[in-house]
């Protein structure tokens, strides 16, 4: 009962919006009619500035992060933090307080993964930062960073059911970022505002 419990605990973390109120808080317009209309930490610094979206990439990560902590100060094994750590992340990508229209889960999967083991979550960084510092689009460091998280979990979190999981995070996370494909074939994706 305790293992279902922390998996719907999870996903109703995660199915909350920080960028939706985080831009509600600070008087800006919903996320999900400005811009890319993604509730992320990225459309919201394109038109809310800094501040709004460190806030929400905080927040994105923390209700990432906070579940799988939960599950492991429960006691959790395995199989039950990696449910954990999905059902968040799910519950971002799909979240049932906003019609399942959810944002691409970029800070929720770094959370997860976080919550999952350290140096990974490290790892996943460091490219991101490197990759934004070359490239300057934010979609690309994040495809670049999900395609080596697999990697990085069976360096640093060598279990077969953390590598699944980060698989089928990583998975998603391109299939999320299928628009953004286009964009960036096309030569039109927006950069970072620096």
């Amino acid at each position: 009962m305790l293992d279902i419990s922390l998996v719907v605990f999870a996903y109703l973390i995660g199915s909350v919006s920080a960028a939706i109120i985080t831009c509600k808080l600070m008087g800006l317009p919903d996320p999900r009619s400005e811009g890319s209309r993604n509730p992320g930490a990225t459309n919201v610094l394109r038109y809310g500035g800094k501040k709004a979206a460190a806030i929400t990439l905080f927040g994105d990560m923390l209700k990432g992060l906070l579940p799988v902590l939960i599950a492991r100060f429960a006691g959790a094994e395995e199989s039950v933090l990696a449910a954990t750590a999905m059902a968040a992340f799910l519950g971002h990508l799909y979240p049932i307080f906003f019609g399942f229209h959810g944002g691409k889960g970029v800070a929720t999967a770094f959370g997860v993964l976080l919550g999952i083991s350290w140096p990974v979550a490290v790892a996943l960084a460091l490219t991101w930062l490197l990759m934004a510092k070359v490239f300057k689009i934010s979609s690309l460091s994040a495809l670049i960073a999900a395609v080596l998280a697999p990697f990085y979990t069976w360096v640093f979190a060598p279990s077969n059911i953390y590598i699944s999981l980060s698989i089928a995070i990583s998975i998603l996370l391109l299939w999320r970022h299928r628009s953004n494909f286009q964009r960036l074939l096309a030569g039109s994706e927006e950069k970072i505002n620096t």
